[in-house]
């Protein structure tokens, strides 16, 4: 899974993937795979439970990264339309180290964009794939819908895209 970069530290509430604590990848996680959208979250210290999310992650095999290495923020915000990516992350590369990799799933748009122009394939719709080759890989692009609150569309509707994917690619 690739996201373009992450918010600036200040909005952090832990050290990892997705860590803003108004972002709902770790509740969409949450609802599909244990059917409650707080099961990564400690509501009390208003975070979320890394060392959970880690061990689920290993367990179904699922990768985390960034499709920029270097960006600049146009605007004091999180929002990936503020994000200059100065130096893409290079994912041919990345994808050498992971072989039994077969889909790639994108969590915004400036990800999916940065990814297409990389492999130069067009975009899938959301909630789709667009099948593509690279080194002699067959590999699918999933297009998710972000997971940022600031996405227009509530949880449970999100969550049935990344539903469909996961099941698709065989991690449900």
């Amino acid at each position: 899974m690739l996201g373009s970069f992450p918010p600036q530290k200040k909005r952090w509430c832990m050290d990892f993937y997705y860590p803003n604590f108004i972002n709902d990848m770790w509740r969409i996680m949450g609802y599909i795979f244990h059917g409650d959208r707080n099961w990564f979250v400690d509501e009390r210290a208003k975070c979320f439970k890394k060392e959970m999310i880690v061990e689920f992650l290993l367990d179904k095999g699922i990768a985390l990264y960034d499709t920029a290495s270097a960006i600049r923020r146009l605007q004091d915000n999180a929002a990936d339309k503020f994000l200059e990516v100065v130096t893409p992350t290079d994912l041919p590369r990345l994808l050498g180290q992971i072989p039994r990799c077969t889909a790639i799933v994108t969590t915004g748009q400036k990800a999916t964009d940065t990814l297409c122009d990389t492999f130069h394939i067009s975009q899938p719709a959301i909630g789709s794939f667009s099948p593509f080759v690279t080194e002699g890989r067959e590999l699918r692009l999933y297009r998710m819908p972000s997971s940022s609150r600031a996405y227009p569309m509530k949880l449970e509707k999100k969550a049935v895209f990344y539903r469909k994917m996961l099941e698709e690619i065989g991690l449900l």
